[in-house]
């Protein structure tokens, strides 16, 4: 059997936040959430988050997510300490402890499957990932023989000079035999620098300690700071652009774009420069998007081009075009073949294969039939004050250049609407609709010229 237990007390100071280090954004999802979901494969029977800082709004964060148990640390004195917090609810439990930290957020799911795998083929009593870093300041040495066999863990302020030479370090990570790390537990003790109980000292006090060295140093990149949160933003987005252009993706100017995980490309697709993509998006096969568009939890069909273009909540079929400078939100839905032009927003709408809106339109709360071509500086004005109401244009009609359709109001199939016309009231089939007031032109306005 399996348990995994999240470290996830601390404050964060270094962070100057009012939000909790471990409910930090990090590419779409929260730290806490990507090391959660870091071992999902592996089907632990029990998942434990050890709460202390802002437990509360750590735990609501997470509700979604189910299955999980919140155990309280407090006060926070320690990784030992922390642990030591598992004891009653892990009590008769039989199998794995594996200790993730909350702020550890881009471990690989295959680096824990090999230490897990390494951990039972050994025997040994735990098994710790490390990693050997350049500059390995701040992080905790370990000091191995080369079977693997570990000895100890020196914090890194407890270290001596000739001890901090040793480059391999403590990557926070831990596959135990829970029940020889419950027997030792109670055992540890606040001699050290800081005084507090620290996790590694069990590593000393258990029979057999060995080690897995990781062969990417990024995936134990910790967060403590701001800087450190988009250093491991750009490892993240690099390793997602990696994976999509070997999927079959172009990326123009790759170091320009961000991604989230949920984002999902078909073959051939191109990405101009300053391009993102946010939430649970798709984008369909032949796509040509950007330069410089933001597209969040939208789905795209097959050989859709997006210029300079704002999409979020939306879904665009097949061979439309949008933009440039358009914006499609809140539900907005095109059909196969239509064209959305310069500084036209389409809220809450869905449009019939080859709609036009070129120029200059909002298109809010409406449902357009298949051809219908929308005129320059269109508006379906859906707001009464109190309530927003719908409008409904039937298939082939054409609204003139400066149209203004007040909702509630239907136009049949093959309406034309002329240039300059306010509508308030429905429109049959085949008919031409104008509402204009009449020009009047009052010659001689101005009077004589003034002179100077």
């Amino acid at each position: 059997m399996l348990a995994v237990a999240v470290l996830a007390a601390g404050k964060g100071t270094r962070m100057k936040s009012d939000l909790p280090k471990v409910l930090q954004p990090l590419a779409g999802a929260t730290l806490v959430e990507r090391v959660l979901a870091s071992c999902r494969h592996l089907g632990p029977e029990r998942q434990l988050l050890i709460v202390g800082h802002q437990a509360e709004r750590v735990e609501r964060s997470l509700a979604a997510l189910g299955g999980l148990e919140f155990v309280l640390q407090q006060p926070q004195n320690g990784t030992g300490h922390a642990v030591q917090q598992l004891l009653e609810p892990l009590a008769g439990f039989q199998g794995e402890l594996l200790v993730l930290n909350g702020d550890v957020p881009l471990l690989r799911p295959g680096t824990l499957e090999e230490l897990l795998a390494k951990h039972r083929s050994s025997g040994a009593a735990v098994t710790l990932l490390t990693a050997r870093l350049a500059d390995p300041t701040g992080y905790g040495r370990v000091f191995a023989d080369e079977q693997g066999r570990v000895s100890g863990i020196v914090e890194h302020r407890d270290c001596s000079e000739e001890q901090r030479r040793n480059t391999l370090t403590n990557a926070g990570i831990y596959c135990f035999d829970w029940g020889k790390l419950a027997a030792v537990l109670p055992q540890l003790t606040t001699d050290n620098d800081q005084g507090e109980l620290y996790l590694t000292d069990t590593v000393a006090m258990l029979s057999q300690a060995m080690h897995l060295e990781v062969a990417d140093p990024d995936e134990i990149n910790g967060i403590n700071d701001r800087l450190q949160l988009a250093q491991c933003e750009a490892a993240l987005q690099e390793r997602l652009r990696r994976h999509w252009m070997a999927e079959g993706v172009s990326f123009t100017d790759p170091a320009s774009c961000t991604l989230s995980e949920g984002t999902r490309f078909g073959r051939d697709v191109l990405v101009e420069p300053q391009c993102h993509f946010r939430g649970s998006t798709e984008i369909g096969n032949g796509c040509r998007i950007g330069p410089g568009c933001l597209i969040e939890n939208s789905r795209l069909g097959d050989g859709v081009e997006v210029l300079h273009s704002v999409l979020r909540d939306s879904t665009v079929e097949t061979d439309c075009v949008v933009g440039p400078y358009a914006q499609l939100r809140n539900g907005a839905h095109l059909e196969a073949g239509c064209r959305i032009g310069n500084f036209v927003e389409v809220k809450n709408s869905r449009l019939g294969a080859g709609v036009k809106a070129n120029h200059l339109s909002y298109l809010g709360d409406a449902d357009l039939g298949a051809n219908v071509n929308v005129g320059a500086g269109t508006i379906t004005a859906n707001f009464d004050g109190v309530h927003k109401h719908r409008t409904v244009i039937g298939a082939g009609s054409k609204t003139g250049a400066n149209s203004v359709l007040v909702a509630p109001i239907t136009l049949g199939a093959g309406v034309t609407v002329a240039a300059g016309s306010t509508l308030t009231q429905n429109v049959p089939d085949g008919a031409l609709a104008f509402g204009r007031a009449r020009q009047v032109v009052k010659e001689r306005w101005q009077g004589a010229t003034p002179s100077n």
